[in-house]
């Protein structure tokens, strides 16, 4: 598979600016809606929470999640969405660096807040595209991540 994603789920990614964050602790599952930027180059997804949150807690004990980001519509011809999974963690050393200039970037209003950053790496994404034909999947895959 390629090491970067197919041109029209970045396209896809860059569209949006809300993903839901899936988390799970002892058997119990929990999602959070998060704002992301998003980094073509590296391929990872940076996001805010307070680390007091269910998610950033939950996350601290088991960095594996699923998410995904859908476009909300009546239209069957349009369903777009995308699953992905992978790692997450808080954003640390010149990953933070990057994680805040490209948030800020994004959302210049979060200069007035305290941001606590972290980083969605996802090894797997699966775009479902009806546009492209009903039921139409894109799917990328990183076999190389630990």
């Amino acid at each position: 598979m390629s090491s970067k994603p197919d041109k029209r789920i970045v396209r896809f990614i860059r569209k949006h600016h809300v993903l839901t964050l899936c988390t799970e602790s002892n058997g119990q599952p929990w999602c959070a809606s998060c704002f992301y930027a998003y980094n073509e180059d590296k391929n990872l997804f940076f996001y805010t929470t307070d680390p007091i949150t269910r998610h950033a807690r939950e996350t601290s004990a088991n960095q594996r999640v699923a998410a995904n980001i859908v476009l909300e519509t009546r239209i069957v011809g349009k369903i777009q969405g995308l699953q992905m999974s992978g790692k997450t963690f808080a954003a640390e050393g010149n990953l933070e660096k990057l994680a805040r200039e490209t948030y800020l970037w994004r959302f210049p209003y979060a200069h007035l807040i305290d941001l606590h950053l972290w980083v969605l790496e996802p090894d797997f994404m699966k775009l479902t595209d009806n546009r492209l034909g009903f039921g139409t999947k894109l799917i990328w895959e990183n076999n190389t991540i630990s």
